[in-house]
């Protein structure tokens, strides 16, 4: 088998449908003849996800339960990586993420053209600013769904880049080539994935921390690989109450704080990325998805330029 998705979820009834839908083989381009499958693994949620949310998709899904006595993804993670039939392995670990049409097209494509890559897809947020903010500014899941509503997503994926945003890490100004720091669709060789170990369990903090950080450091700091940024592709965030995404409180300061100090204490560093050279691999499909424009037009529209 060429690929398998990994996809981790808890308790996202209203946002998994979406996220599998992008992943389905008349969503994706070139997936009718793909030989992929979706490992759709449950973390425990307290309504747990049933078949009637993907019976209607034509996609190649297996799921798996886990029990529950973890916060962490990372046993899902690990669970799914044992049950991967795939090559190449796609990790999505939050499952309530939107991806455009050509994600695995243009990924795949990836392995032909360079050296063991690693692919990362850029993250963006649904809404017109990052989420950690706009829920701050009465942005919800109501107004979530009128945007999708708005564009008529999934008819042309594409259209997500009217309705998101860029993950930003503090830059005023974010470009395809900027570096990508952290990426919720992540592809790798699966003998990459098992030479790093899997995900650590030692990240048990609700959410797991910075577990998603340390698996994407660990691959492209791995012997052998290459770094590849997707351009004109992108991960859209749903709104779904995520512990450090959409907290309301203080309290998304404080888990920050507690993720930094597990991480200096499994890792001995502050550093959670990883300082490599990354090529970059793509186009860009619409107006819309050159977001160095908008960057430049949102920063000049704020008096920042």
């Amino acid at each position: 088998m060429k690929l398998s998705v990994i996809v981790v979820s808890f308790d996202m009834q209203r946002e998994l449908p979406r996220t599998l839908q992008s992943l389905a083989r008349d969503y994706q381009e070139g997936a009718m003849n793909l030989d992929y499958e979706v490992l759709l693994i449950d973390n425990g949620s307290p309504n747990p996800p049933t078949p009637e949310l993907w019976s209607s998709l034509n996609l190649p899904l297996r799921y798996f339960a886990m029990d529950g006595s973890s916060a962490s993804p990372a046993a899902a993670i690990n669970r799914g990586l044992a049950e991967a039939a795939g090559e190449i392995i796609c990790l999505m670990v939050d499952g309530a993420h939107i991806l455009t049409p050509g994600v695995f097209r243009a990924a795949l494509s990836c392995y032909r053209g360079f050296e063991n890559p690693v692919v990362a897809v850029r993250y963006f947020y649904l809404g017109n600013e990052e989420q950690p903010v706009s829920v701050t500014q009465g942005y919800n899941t109501a107004r979530e769904d009128a945007l999708l509503r708005r564009i008529d997503w999934p008819t042309d994926g594409y259209r997500l880049f009217e309705i998101g945003t860029p993950l930003r890490h503090g830059a005023l100004l974010t470009a395809w080539l900027n570096r990508i720091g952290e990426t919720n669709c992540l592809f790798l060789r699966r003998s990459v994935f098992q030479a790093i170990g899997g995900a650590d369990e030692g990240f048990d903090l609700p959410g797991g921390g910075f577990l998603n950080l340390d698996i994407y450091k660990q691959a492209l700091e791995s012997p052998g690989v290459t770094p590849v940024q997707l351009i004109g592709e992108g991960s859209f965030h749903q709104l779904h109450g995520g512990i450090t995404t959409n907290s309301l409180d203080g309290s998304r300061e404080a888990s920050q704080r507690a993720y930094r100090e597990q991480y200096r204490r499994l890792r001995g560093n502050d550093r959670p990325i990883a300082d490599v050279q990354f090529h970059h691999f793509g186009q860009l499909r619409t107006r819309a998805s050159n977001i160095t424009a908008r960057e430049r037009r949102r920063a000049r529209d704020a008096g920042k330029l």
